[in-house]
C-alpha cells in the first residue's frame, strides 16, 4: 500500500510514525464495543495478540492505543501499511477513508525527520582549542577508559529514586555474592556532564546485555523509566533476546504496566517463592 502523492511503500514505514493525536482518533473509532463493526478487539486479534492479552487490555483507558503501543514494541511487522491492510480486511474502510489524509501527513513528517537526520552536519570553522576532547559516548562511566575498550555490564537497572533501597539490596545480592554480576546503576556508575538520553541509550543498547526494570507505583510516574523501558523493548521486539526482565518487589495499587504484561515477571512479593528470587534473576542475567 503506497501514498498516492509520493508512492511511498507504507509497508516500510514503522508504526511509530503515527503521532499521538492520530492514535487518539483511532481510539475514538475502535474503543467503543461494537456489535456491528469490528472494534479494537478484532484489531488486536488480527495482529497476533492472545485472548489473555486482549482481556488485560480491557482495563486500559484507551485499549486501541495500548494495542498499537505493544504491537510496535514486539513486532517488526508493525507498520503503517500493515495497519491499513488489517483495517481494510476487517471491513473498517470508514476509518481508512476518514483518517488517510492525516496518516499521509504523519508519514510525510516522519520521512522528513529521517531525511534531516541523514543530512551531513553543517561544517564550521573550528574555534575551540581545548584538545583532546572526550567523545560523548566514551568516558561516561567510572571505569571507562576513553583510550581503550568501553566498560561493559551484565545489566542496566531501570528504577526510580523512591525504590533505591531495593536497588541497594540488588547490588548486595547480585554483585557482592557468588553471582559476581556487574550492574549498571545510573546514580553510582555514570559520570555527570553528559546528555541523559544519549548516555542512557548508549548504555542500554551497547554496554549492557540486559535491563532489569524495577516495577512500582512510582515507576509508572517516571518519564525516565518510561523512556528506558520503551527503548529497551524496541531493541528486542517480542522479547526474542530476553533483553528486558521486569521485577516487582512490593505490592502495587495501580495496574501493572500493559507494555510489560507479555513478559515473564520476577516477583519478590510472593513469600512462597522469595527464597528462589535472587537465584532466578541471577541466572537470567548470566545467560549469553
Amino acid at each position: 500500500m503506497a501514498c498516492s502523492d509520493s508512492e511511498v511503500d507504507l509497508g516500510t514505514i514503522p508504526l511509530i510514525a503515527l503521532n499521538m493525536s492520530l492514535r487518539k482518533k483511532l481510539g475514538l473509532y475502535l474503543n467503543p464495543r461494537n456489535t456491528v463493526a469490528p472494534d479494537w478487539m478484532a484489531l488486536a486479534e488480527a495482529v497476533g495478540f492472545t485472548y489473555l492479552e486482549i482481556k488485560n487490555y480491557e482495563v486500559s483507558k484507551s485499549p486501541t492505543q495500548s494495542v498499537l503501543e505493544n504491537w510496535q514494541a514486539r513486532s517488526a511487522d508493525a507498520t503503517v501499511g500493515k495497519l491499513l491492510s488489517v483495517l481494510t480486511e476487517l471491513d473498517r474502510k470508514d476509518i481508512v477513508e476518514d483518517l488517510r489524509p492525516l496518516i499521509d501527513e504523519d508519514v510525510s513528517k516522519y520521512r522528513m525527520s529521517l531525511k534531516k537526520k541523514a543530512e551531513p552536519p553543517l561544517q564550521v570553522d573550528e574555534v575551540d582549542s581545548c584538545f583532546p576532547r572526550t567523545p560523548e559516548r566514551l568516558g561516561i562511566t567510572l571505569d571507562d577508559d576513553p583510550d581503550g575498550a568501553p566498560e561493559l555490564f551484565d545489566a542496566f537497572i531501570c528504577y526510580c529514586q523512591s525504590d533505591f533501597d531495593f536497588v541497594h539490596e540488588m547490588i548486595r545480592e547480585l554483585e557482592q555474592t557468588e553471582y559476581k554480576l556487574k550492574l549498571c546503576v545510573f546514580d553510582r556508575d555514570v559520570l555527570p556532564g553528559s546528555c541523559v538520553w544519549t548516555i542512557t541509550s548508549e548504555l542500554i543498547e551497547r554496554r549492557c546485555k540486559r535491563m532489569v526494570v524495577v516495577i512500582s507505583d512510582e515507576y509508572l510516574n517516571s518519564d525516565a523509566c518510561d523512556f528506558q523501558t520503551k527503548f529497551a523493548l524496541s531493541l528486542s521486539p517480542g522479547a526474542r533476546n530476553k533483553r528486558l526482565i521486569p521485577v516487582k518487589y512490593k505490592p502495587m495499587t495501580k495496574p501493572f504496566p500493559s507494555i510489560l504484561r507479555f513478559l515473564t515477571l520476577c516477583d519478590y512479593t510472593r513469600p512462597c517463592t522469595q527464597s528462589w528470587f535472587w537465584g532466578r534473576l541471577a541466572k537470567a542475567l548470566s545467560l549469553p
